[in-house]
């Protein structure tokens, strides 16, 4: 099931989480304050990355600052928030089989397998009712850029109330009493040439 939960577009997300993080960060903005790509307001002068991140290696906060260099409208904070609520927006469509959506949420490799798992599942007459129940964990574990792309993995700790129907109704697997965690690596990729603020999921794991 894990393996199974593909995709992100973060921009949906991230861009109206971002605003929100910048508001309680840095209070009001003047009315010409710049808007980034993802939907972020950043003033004047500001340091859009937030960098150093607390927690991270060196390694990791020197493709950080890559990232922020090549790109100074990214904002480290408002990406590892608007992630967590992607996270959730991920898993829900998933689990509704909702493949229109998820075309926009990540590359086509990841796209295929992840439309192969949907397929899988109404050939077999089975439905997901699952709920997210908590978030644990949302680590930055590796960020670098390589001209034009920026890529950064996170590792997902959640804890999710798992259920498989068959075609009548019936549960077939898991338990809504007894929520399992999840434990999964994402590895999100943007060309930062690209007019497109969007960053795809191009690569899954188990963490």
């Amino acid at each position: 099931m894990i393996a199974a939960f593909l995709g992100l577009r973060l921009y949906s997300v991230l861009g109206r989480r971002a605003e929100h993080e910048e508001e309680v960060i840095q209070g009001p903005r003047p009315a010409e304050t710049p808007r980034t790509s993802g939907g972020e307001s950043v003033e004047r002068g500001a340091q859009p990355a937030r960098l150093p991140v607390a927690g991270v290696t060196p390694a990791i906060e020197r493709g950080l600052r890559e990232i922020a260099a090549a790109d100074p409208r990214f904002n480290i904070a408002a990406f590892l928030e608007g992630a967590k609520g992607a996270y959730r927006m991920i898993l829900e469509a998933f689990w509704k089989g909702d493949k229109e959506a998820l075309a926009e949420l990540c590359d086509r490799d990841v796209y295929e397998g992840f439309v192969g798992a949907i397929a899988s599942r109404e050939a077999a007459g089975e439905t997901m009712d699952n709920r997210l129940v908590r978030i644990e964990e949302a680590a930055i574990v590796s960020a670098a850029f390589e001209a034009p792309m920026a890529r950064i993995a996170i590792r997902f700790s959640a804890d999710i109330a798992a259920v498989t129907r068959n075609a009548s109704g019936q549960v077939v697997a898991g338990s809504l009493d007894d929520a399992v965690e999840a434990r999964d690596l994402w590895t999100f990729s943007r060309n930062i040439t690209s007019t497109s603020p969007d960053w795809l999921l191009d690569e899954t794991d188990e963490a």
